[in-house]
């Protein structure tokens, strides 16, 4: 069986949808000698910011010498991506060799793509036998196919408007699905202060602890190379991510690494290896070109403000696609606070993606507007602005660096 094979077969399992509960993903992996419970974990939901989070808390156990996996969804550019040991993404021939074992373990059970892909993860990095496992939680929390887990330590970061029709329409039902996470015994950090979000928390059994309550900081940003730096209490911590949203996703990673024991210096030390991608990339410095996954209201405002403090209003140019199942209006007015110019182009090869067109027609804030489905021909229009953002979709970073490439 080849790798295209092997991923096409698991794609497919994705018309089983996503199904609430754990049943079927328990059963699997009781089948595969429960491999999940062979190393540490650090347990991460939160719609936005929990990739960042788990970045720097990878890094500074490497850094620290232990064997460390992680894993995270989606990808960008391979699905290799998601399962990652000691940095190093697990190979082709991996992937093949450790589905067909998931293949076999699960011949009379209808689990899902996400089921699969953590089955693969947990038995992988087991025979790996690391010490730590990073996980990112895919999908809300409480069914998420991660949830199997007793972890040492667990972490909830920013909560915002996303996948409204899983979770539910509020910050609270969301909030509620995202703290399914919080277990008895297990001290759980998170980032949101609002009271609907403690309200959600505190309804389950576990012991919270809110960071930017417990925590003496101060976030700046280093706008001329693009850093983060955070001082807690006397210490100073350099973030090569920006934003200050990054600076409070660093406040999560520390909690976690102090609550495990690592050393100031070794944090110090690890976050200078940080590299996490989609994620106020710097693709390219001249011209500017910064790549964002940016998909909801939250994760726009917080490009928007990002780029508002480096940028004029007139410098910059969007190349957009967004998903149609997104707060679409929402995103483009968002970007229409730091930009004048916008090109729309075409997702329509991805599950849920629009074409150029469509997205042109929903835009009533750029008055700078046009459409080019095809996304090398977009780009050399974006281009002519000072600084292009190519933002609104993972996917789209995706398939911009796939073209890109060649």
């Amino acid at each position: 069986m080849d790798l295209q094979k092997t991923l096409d077969e698991l794609y497919g399992l994705s018309v089983f949808g996503i199904k609430l509960g754990l049943d079927n993903i328990n059963e699997l992996l009781k089948r595969l000698g429960n491999p999940q419970i062979d190393y540490k974990v650090i347990h991460i939901a939160g719609t936005n910011g929990k990739g960042s989070t788990a970045s720097m808390v990878e890094s500074a156990l490497l850094e620290k010498g232990f064997s460390v996996g992680k894993y995270t969804s989606p990808h960008i550019e391979k699905f290799n991506e998601r399962i990652v040991l000691n940095r190093i993404a697990i190979s082709d021939e991996e992937i093949v060799e450790y589905y067909l074992k998931i293949k076999e373990a699960s011949k009379d059970i209808p689990i899902t793509f996400f089921e699969a892909t953590t089955a693969m993860m947990f038995l992988y990095l087991a025979h790996k036998k690391i010490d730590y496992l990073v996980l990112e939680v895919g999908l809300g929390g409480r069914y998420d196919a991660t949830n199997v887990v007793i972890p040492e330590v667990s972490a909830i970061a920013s909560i915002s408007k996303d996948h409204l029709n899983i979770l539910g329409d509020t910050l609270y039902k969301i909030a509620k699905e995202k703290a399914g996470i919080i277990k008895e015994n297990v001290t759980t950090y998170a980032i949101d202060i609002k009271e609907d979000m403690k309200k959600a928390f505190s309804e389950e059994k576990g012991n919270v602890i809110y960071v930017k309550e417990s925590l003496n900081y101060d976030i700046q940003l280093d706008k001329i190379n693009l850093k983060t730096i955070v001082k807690i209490d006397e210490n100073i911590f350099e973030i090569p991510l920006y934003g200050k949203y990054q600076g409070e996703n660093f406040l999560l990673a520390y909690s976690i690494l102090k609550k495990l024991g690592v050393e100031d210096i070794i944090i110090k030390n690890g976050l200078s290896k940080v590299v996490w991608p989609g994620r106020f990339e710097i693709y390219s410095r001249n011209p500017l070109i910064v790549l964002d996954g940016a998909h909801n209201e939250d994760s726009s405002l917080k490009l928007v403000e990002n780029l508002a403090e480096i940028s004029k209003k007139d410098e910059v140019c969007f190349l957009t696609s967004i998903l149609e199942d997104k707060e679409i209006k929402k995103i483009i007015e968002n970007f229409s606070k730091v930009s004048n110019k916008i090109i729309y182009t075409s997702l329509k090869s991805y599950h849920r993606g629009l074409d150029g067109k469509t997205l042109y027609e929903m835009d009533n804030c750029f008055l700078n507007k046009s459409y080019e489905d095809n996304i090398k021909k977009a780009f050399e229009e974006a281009k002519k602005s000072k600084i292009v953002v190519v933002a609104g979709s993972l996917y789209l970073l995706s398939e911009f660096k796939r073209v890109m490439k060649k």
